[in-house]
């Protein structure tokens, strides 16, 4: 598939909100009102921030995972992964909070097999039990040597809306954009267990140019 966002400063989803505070913040500015125009229009320039769309270099490497998002590494666990990938995997938490670029990534290419949204709470997403509870929307992406990958987007406490721009059948490529999550939250990756993480509790990661580990 081609890159929905590829090219765009800012992600579309992000345009009626920028709106939102740019149209009145001119309308201020022509009435003469100019403190409340300018509040508004470091509101607008803050949420076109936001919503930004950065070019990223794509790690190289058949067997390299990257990072889905930006953001702080908040948890590497094995567990057992009974929705989809049924199997022992290796979970990499990652928290995004509202000043990270909240555009995620494809972590390799491969085949969509399974796309699925899941209504919820939204507990703050850097607390364990958010995994669970929170709104989420899955990810599951089979590479050409039948390893599948794991992609889960949790909305947090401020985030209320997930956007997914990929669906079943569709081919990605490694880096690619895939969605977005509004205003703070978390993504979890699966990887195979036999994966060598390359990522620690506490590190700062970068959607699609991170290396988070590799298949062996």
């Amino acid at each position: 598939m081609a890159d929905r966002a590829k090219g765009l400063p800012i992600a579309r989803e992000g345009v009626p909100f920028v709106a939102l505070t740019g149209l009145p913040a001119v309308l201020a500015l022509w009435w003469g009102w100019s403190t409340l125009s300018m509040t508004l229009l470091l509101v607008s320039a803050y949420t076109a921030w936001f919503f930004r769309n950065p070019t990223r270099a794509i790690p190289e490497g058949e067997h390299v995972l990257v990072s889905p998002a930006d953001g702080k590494v908040v948890a590497v666990e094995q567990e057992f992964e009974p929705k989809f990938l049924k199997d022992h995997a290796i979970r990499v938490s990652i928290f995004l909070n509202i000043f990270n670029v909240h555009i995620n990534r494809t972590p390799c290419a491969g085949m969509v097999l399974d796309c699925l949204y899941q209504p919820g709470c939204f507990i703050a997403a850097n607390r364990p039990e958010a995994s669970i509870r929170n709104e989420q929307n899955a990810i599951l992406i089979e590479r050409t040597d039948g390893k599948k990958i794991l992609c889960v987007q949790i909305a947090g406490l401020i985030a209320r809306r997930i956007v997914c721009w990929v669906t079943p059948g569709e081919r990605v490529a490694k880096g690619e954009r895939f969605g977005l999550i509004r205003f703070g939250s978390r993504v979890d990756l699966f990887v195979p267990h036999y994966t060598h993480v390359t990522v620690k509790v506490g590190d700062s990661v970068y959607g699609g140019t991170s290396i988070i580990g590799e298949l062996v």
